[in-house]
């Protein structure tokens, strides 16, 4: 089983889904204009945070102008910005600001992962290209899993992920599959982790206030209870 910076470089190195690929690298040539200056990343975007979290926050995929572009999961973006600086009243991040690989962002107990790990056109993976990327998951669900005690989805598409990560790297098949929702709660006992669906950081959920700042606290404090009582 290689360790997490071993995978970290495998996943950066993937090119298994064509459209995705040419995607992420187009995208990395036209760039925006208003990062015309940087050198995108253009690759599949590994996790981050430190091997031993207790939480893990699980995404959708990195955005095309922002962890495209820098390379970080959820960093340089306004996903991100709503993101970290919630992690950052946690006390689950040193600063509450995520603009660049060497920001000198760090996280405490949390590692933040995706369920596809390339930029996908209009944000929307293939139901293909999930399942090809999910092993990247289930890989590193399996690294941090001696330590892993809470997951918190993004979305629906990170909670409609997490189900075949916990049949392959758990053994524990879920019928029938909870709905996502705000707030919504599993949990299978001791040996897996809990289950907490929150609405997606997005700019279309938070300019509208479908996902506040409180809404958001929230989540991340009973995130924070669960692994402190498990």
């Amino acid at each position: 089983m290689p360790d997490l910076p071993a995978l970290d470089a495998a996943v950066a190195d993937c090119f298994a889904c064509p459209r995705l690929v040419e995607w992420r690298e187009d995208v990395a040539v036209t760039k925006r204009a208003s990062f015309r200056d940087w050198t995108y990343w253009g690759r599949p975007v590994p996790g981050f945070g430190p091997g031993d979290a207790r939480i893990g926050i699980l995404g959708l995929a990195p955005a095309a102008h922002g962890g495209n572009r820098t390379g970080r999961i959820f960093t340089g973006d306004r996903s991100g910005d709503v993101l970290f600086a919630a992690l950052h009243r946690a006390g689950l991040a040193n600063q509450p600001t995520s603009v660049s690989r060497d920001d000198g962002l760090t996280l405490t107990d949390t590692r933040i992962f995706a369920a596809v790990r390339c930029a996908p056109p209009d944000n929307k993976p293939t139901p293909g290209e999930r399942d090809t990327c999910a092993p990247w998951l289930h890989r590193e669900l399996e690294l941090i899993r001696p330590t892993l005690r809470v997951v918190v989805a993004l979305g629906g598409f990170a909670w409609n992920a997490f189900w075949p990560a916990l049949r392959h790297v758990y053994g524990v098949r879920v019928s029938p599959r909870p709905a996502f929702g705000h707030g919504a709660h599993w949990t299978g006992g001791s040996e897996v982790p809990t289950l907490l669906g929150c609405y997606h950081v997005s700019q279309q959920n938070t300019f509208t206030g479908r996902l506040t700042p409180a809404m958001l606290d929230e989540v991340l404090s009973r995130a924070i209870d669960l692994a402190a009582d498990s």
